[in-house]
C-alpha cells in the first residue's frame, strides 16, 4: 500500500455547528495548502454567527486518547492547537507535545469568541504559558489577546518578547482590533521584531479568521515552508478568503476558504 504524499498536521479544535471556526475551518484551510488534517476534538460548543452561547469541554482522557492513536498510525508534520477548554486539556495537550519535540507546533491562544465570550480562564492563560509556550514554535495571539496574555507588558512588542521569554520561538501578532486605518501584523523571532505587514482593512466582521491563518500557517509549515515563509503566504490566502467572504446568518461573515475552487469553478 503506498503512502499518502500529503503532510498531515494534526489540530486540536473545537466543534463549530456554524462551520465558520473551529474544527471545519482548521480541515479546510490546511486542505487548502495542500496538507491533510486529522482533527481531535476539544471541545463541542453552541454557538451560532453571533457568539458561543455554551460549550462542553471533552474530557483530557478521550483527548488523549484521540491524539495519540493517530500519532501511533499516522506521520504527523505538525500540531496546529486552537480552542483547548479546560486546564485538565492543557495538561494533556502538554503531555502530547513533550513527547513529539521534533513536531512543529503553531497555537492560536483563543480567549474569547468573535462575539466576546470568554472561553479561557487566567488560571488557562497561566497554563498556556507555563506548559505549552515552551514547546511552541508559533502563537498567534491578536492584539487583544496578546495584552491578555503578557498582561505586565506596555506595549504590543513588549507583550511579543515576554511571550518569547516564555519559550515561544516566534510570535505573530495581528492587528485587526485595533481599529486602525490598515491592518498591521508583525511577526517576532529571535527576541526581536522581524517584519510587519500592512493588510487593506475589509468591511466586516468574520468568523473563523484566526483559525483560518493559524491553519494555514500549519499547514504550510507541514510542507517544508519555514515559519516566516509559511507567515508571509499565510497571510495572503487569509486575506483573499476574507475578501470572498460571504454571509450565512445574522451574525459576522464567514471567511471563503475554498475561494479558489470556486473561483476555478466559475
Amino acid at each position: 500500500m503506498s503512502k499518502s504524499t500529503h503532510p498531515i498536521v494534526l489540530c486540536f479544535s473545537g466543534n463549530d455547528p456554524t462551520g465558520g471556526a473551529g474544527i471545519q475551518a482548521d480541515i479546510e484551510a490546511i486542505a487548502s495548502m495542500g496538507a491533510h488534517a486529522a482533527p481531535v476534538i476539544t471541545a463541542l460548543t453552541v454557538q451560532d454567527t453571533i457568539n458561543v452561547k455554551s460549550f462542553s469541554v471533552t474530557r483530557a482522557s478521550l483527548l488523549l486518547e484521540q491524539a495519540r492513536a493517530v500519532l501511533q498510525d499516522m506521520p504527523i508534520a505538525a500540531f496546529k492547537v486552537g480552542m483547548i477548554g479546560s486546564i485538565e486539556n492543557i495538561e494533556a495537550i502538554h503531555s502530547i507535545l513533550r513527547d513529539y519535540k521534533e513536531i512543529p507546533v503553531i497555537i492560536d491562544p483563543i480567549i474569547s469568541a468573535g462575539g466576546g465570550k470568554s472561553l479561557t480562564s487566567k488560571e488557562m492563560a497561566l497554563a498556556y504559558s507555563d506548559l505549552l509556550f515552551p514547546l511552541t514554535s508559533l502563537i498567534t495571539p491578536n492584539s487583544h489577546e496578546a495584552r491578555l496574555l503578557a498582561p505586565g507588558a506596555d506595549s504590543l512588542d513588549a507583550c511579543a518578547q515576554e511571550l518569547m521569554d516564555d519559550g515561544c520561538d516566534y510570535v505573530l501578532v495581528t492587528g485587526a482590533h485595533e481599529g486602525t486605518e490598515k491592518v498591521t501584523n508583525t511577526l517576532y523571532g529571535q527576541k526581536q521584531k522581524l517584519q510587519a505587514w500592512q493588510w487593506q482593512r475589509l468591511a466586516y466582521s468574520y468568523h473563523g479568521s484566526g483559525c483560518t491563518l493559524t491553519s494555514a500557517i500549519a499547514g504550510l509549515v507541514a510542507l517544508g515552508h519555514s515559519i516566516p515563509e509559511a507567515v508571509k503566504i499565510a497571510q495572503d490566502y487569509t486575506w483573499q478568503a476574507l475578501n470572498h467572504a460571504f454571509h450565512s446568518g445574522m451574525g459576522q461573515h464567514h471567511p471563503d476558504r475554498l475561494f479558489k475552487i470556486r473561483n476555478k469553478l466559475d
